[in-house]
């Protein structure tokens, strides 16, 4: 054999890290189906697949088990493997999950890394949307995500697509139930990633009011529905009710992140 043979030895680890990059890139490809390419269902571009809205998470796909897209999706990713890495404690939580494919990321890393000491929440009604309630929460007035059933996902379905990856186990813990009944009497303890997919005021305070105590120093908070202006509205608040000054991050012009102060 001639030639620099350098760049064909790697360590164990270096194995290992190329494996799990494979495995990941893989799940979020399948997660959000930009291999087969599966068309939207969402009003107005039913019928079609486009790549661009896919990555952007624009779509509602017909057949691919998250709608955050390519972008959001590899964040997530990346936020579970940050809070491994750097040993920040606690279980992980998705409120409003769709048809799951968010958390079973979740799940997915903390099984390619061998983690069996964190739980990955899974909190929905499964059945989709409430109405909104503008009498409490002014800010919901006018919201209409009730009304689509494309949005109603049973548990049932949920856990079966668990279980296609091979990832339904009892570090999955299901929460079914609106918000407001299930969250404050929930039996989690730390959270090390917060995820809200609530759409709603009344889903996005009632998300962060209940859990982001439990959120450990250096955890992370992800908003997928910021660009939604009552989603966004019950972030605000809740953050200047709390006095919480960390930065928030754009991670692809709809969703965004903070990392809670150590």
């Amino acid at each position: 054999m001639s030639g620099n043979t350098e760049a064909l030895v790697t360590t164990p680890a270096d194995a290992l890290n190329r494996a799990r990059g494979l495995y990941l890139k893989l799940m979020e490809k399948c997660l959000i189906n930009t291999i087969y390419e599966d068309a939207s269902i969402y009003p107005g571009n039913a019928g079609q697949y486009n790549p661009v809205r896919r990555a952007h998470g624009a779509d509602w796909p017909a057949v691919a088990h998250s709608m955050i897209g390519e972008q959001r999706m590899f964040h997530l990713r990346c936020m579970c493997e940050y809070v491994i890495n750097h040993g920040v404690p606690g279980d992980f939580i998705e409120t409003g999950v769709w048809r799951g494919g968010a958390s079973i990321m979740m799940r997915a890393v903390l099984e390619t890394y061998g983690v069996t000491d964190r739980t990955v929440w899974v909190a929905d009604s499964f059945e989709g949307l409430p109405p909104p309630d503008p009498v409490k929460y002014p800010a919901d007035a006018g919201a209409n995500f009730h009304v689509f059933r494309e949005l109603a996902v049973p548990l049932e379905e949920v856990q079966a697509n668990f279980a296609k990856y091979g990832l339904l186990d009892d570090q999955v813990q299901f929460l079914k139930g609106w918000f407001k009944d299930t969250l404050p009497v929930a039996p989690i303890g730390k959270l090390a990633v917060l995820r809200l997919d609530g759409d709603l005021y009344e889903s996005t305070m009632d998300a962060l009011t209940h859990l982001y105590d439990k959120l450990s120093p250096g955890g992370i908070v992800i908003i997928d529905d910021f660009i939604i202006p009552c989603c966004q509205s019950a972030v605000h608040d809740f953050r200047r009710q709390q006095g919480i000054a960390e930065p928030i991050q754009t991670i692809d012009g709809s969703g965004v992140f903070w990392e809670k102060a150590v």
